[in-house]
């Protein structure tokens, strides 16, 4: 009897071992699959004038996406100025404040909430508060729609990481007569600052890929982002439109910015991972 039960775990434990090299294998296939496909058909859009020229007239040739690409950085980077300090002090909260309390609770409960939040949903809340209000789409709405999946994000990273800091060190700095907040500044949070890296670089692969957000906030625009008081160039929302396009050489510009796209999250990728395992 004892053999034939340790016959059927030892049976159980294979399947679902082949089971899962099976599953991890056809994620790689697909992921592989991808990447060939945008590597080859956008590698070859990509020219000088991809780099630093406007969009070409619809069905003429030539012309590039710098303006878009430019729009990208720019919303990007007023999303992190927005979603980055607000999700570290909510982050600091959770993990040297709220901890055993009802609203620490609440708060933690809010931010998981958040993090499953489809990013659609967060572009139709910021089109009703911001664009309605206001009228027109703008940058400044695109960049608080990133700001929001942001923020949880960094966070729930900066929590943990935090978290991971040993009581000890907080215990000796506060019994030599440090205030908490310097504490928590500059020993807490320095000994987590790789961590807390890697939680904003995370965030900003979350969002460099979003579409539906900007669909709702910034549009697009054929013309250089000189202000984002109105609509904003960016690639996510010009690979839809050209992707969907008839002519020829818009749909290869689109394979072009699905390459920009997917070779900067992966450098964000690689340099999470390199991170990771210089703090491990």
């Amino acid at each position: 009897m004892k053999l034939a039960g340790a016959r059927r775990r030892k049976a159980a434990d294979w399947a679902v071992r082949i089971a899962a090299s099976l599953g991890a294998a056809v994620g790689i296939v697909f992921l592989v699959w991808i990447l060939w496909e945008v590597v080859s058909r956008g590698a070859s859009a990509l020219s000088w004038s991809f780099f630093t020229e406007l969009p070409a007239p619809p069905g003429e040739a030539g012309g590039g996406l710098a303006n878009a690409i430019l729009g990208t950085v720019l919303i990007s980077a007023g999303a992190g100025l927005l979603g980055v300090p607000a999700g570290i002090m909510a982050g600091i909260y959770l993990a040297e404040y709220g901890q055993g309390t009802r609203f620490g609770g609440l708060v933690g409960f809010m931010v998981n909430v958040m993090m499953g939040v489809p990013s659609i949903i967060a572009g139709l809340f910021v089109y009703t508060l911001i664009v309605v209000s206001l009228g027109h789409f703008s940058g400044y709405a695109g960049a608080v729609a990133l700001a929001l999946l942001m923020l949880p994000i960094v966070a729930r990273t900066t929590a943990d990481m935090m978290a991971l800091v040993p009581d000890s060190l907080r215990e000796s700095a506060l019994a030599l007569g440090a205030p908490r907040w310097r504490v928590i500044v500059q020993i807490v949070a320095r000994s987590a600052r790789s961590g807390l890296l890697t939680g904003i670089l995370l965030a900003v692969a979350r969002v460099s890929g979003e579409t539906a957000p900007l669909l709702f906030t910034a549009l697009n625009s054929p013309y250089w982002p000189h202000s984002f008081s109105g609509p904003t160039a960016n690639l996510t929302v010009t690979i839809f439109n050209y992707a969907m396009s008839p002519y020829r050489s818009w749909q290869q510009a689109a394979w072009g910015a699905s390459f920009v796209i997917t070779a900067g999250v992966l450098a964000v990728s690689l340099l999470t991972r390199y991170i990771l395992r210089r703090t491990t």
